[in-house]
């Protein structure tokens, strides 16, 4: 993106978060006024309603924006049409509430500031046509273990967590690697939870109860994943937001201890100067941070400036992960970064290739 561009898109991005409340009110009336038969809802806290999910359109856009990461806008405004539809909006909402909002940006802003957000609106609602009402099921990603997941899905849907419990040791049992339960039962699955929770199939309390479950059936498996012998290496590893999206960070790690390497897990919502001063003791040679939503890519910045200003560079490589990096492959090469993974595996794959063997000087190949 040329300087200049990217000084607007900043600049409006400022705009639209600053201005988020008084252009949702404008948008919905607007919304209102020109698609009455849209609304799910007439009366006041219907209205309501329908202003605080535009201002959230407006927040997002303002996220893409800022990230230079239209592909972004374009996913959320697929997920919030979906959400939109589990609470009673017809599947046109969405829409026309982005068409509506970029006619009040294009004549509230000056031209030179609607220009990047009118662009991101457009490619959106030229996407949104194209995405399915109902995204496809995460199960797939099980690959030869769909049936494991599928019986762990609905154990854990059931609420019985000890059933959850023995078909994961019963499937060790048979030999199934531990590293694919993570892999194609536990990610798959509780992806396919979120989207769940989505489409209106599974209530937050599912979603929690199943997160929570899936902890403690990972932690039953903790004597295989401390087997390995050392390596003498060092991860440090986080994640911004809450402890619901921990869970994927929290295999990452155990990818790693399953190497041989020493691991210092700090979980959810670990406060910035809280990390640094652990950067700072440990010295690790890899420090991995995972977000799950756009808007926590600035946390994310902010834990790397951190990591540079406690770690020697020459050492310690960090990597980052989660939606927005595998949605925006090249959102990682502006975090000033070492790199990007996808998942637990890769994380792995990349920090030997950034290191070398065990033993070896940092990036010696």
């Amino acid at each position: 993106m040329r300087s200049g561009a990217a000084e607007n898109s900043t600049g409006v991005a400022r705009v639209l978060a600053d201005q988020a409340r008084w252009l949702a009110g404008v948008t919905a009336e607007r919304l209102r006024q020109r698609h009455p038969e849209l609304e799910p809802a007439a009366d006041a806290e219907g209205r309501r309603r329908s202003e605080r999910t535009v201002g959230e359109h407006v927040l997002r856009l303002a996220d893409a924006l800022t990230l230079g990461t239209p592909e972004l806008f374009q996913d959320y405004a697929a997920w919030a049409r979906s959400v939109a539809v589990r609470e009673g909006a017809p599947p046109e909402w969405v829409a026309a509430a982005l068409r509506c909002l970029d006619e009040v940006v294009g004549e509230e802003l000056p031209d030179a500031l609607a220009e990047p957000a009118r662009s991101c609106l457009s490619a959106a609602l030229a996407e949104l046509p194209r995405l399915p009402l109902e995204p496809p099921t995460c199960l797939d990603d099980a690959g030869p273990l769909r049936a494991e997941a599928e019986a762990y899905l609905g154990a854990l849907l059931a609420g019985r967590r000890e059933e959850a419990v023995a078909l994961v040791h019963a499937a060790v049992a048979r030999g199934v690697p531990v590293r694919d339960l993570y892999l194609r039962v536990f990610q798959p699955v509780q992806r396919e939870v979120g989207r769940l929770w989505q489409l209106g199939r599974c209530s937050v309390a599912h979603e929690h109860y199943c997160t929570a479950a899936t902890q403690l059936v990972i932690s039953t498996l903790y004597e295989h994943v401390f087997a390995a012998g050392r390596v003498g290496r060092t991860l440090v590893a986080t994640c911004v937001g809450g402890e619901l999206h921990e869970l994927g960070i929290r295999m990452v790690s155990d990818f790693f201890e399953m190497e041989g390497w020493d691991t210092w897990y700090l979980g959810a919502s670990t406060p910035t100067d809280a990390v640094a001063k652990m950067l700072a003791e440990r010295q690790p040679d890899v420090f991995a941070i995972s977000a799950t939503m756009s808007q926590q890519v600035p946390a994310v910045r902010e834990l790397v400036a951190a990591a540079r200003d406690t770690t020697d560079h020459r050492r310690t490589r960090i990597l980052v992960g989660g939606y927005p990096f595998n949605r925006a492959p090249d959102l990682w090469q502006r975090m000033h970064v070492d790199g990007c993974a996808p998942d637990a595996r890769a994380a792995v794959d990349l920090a030997q290739r950034l290191l070398g063997a065990p033993g070896a000087e940092p990036g010696a190949a």
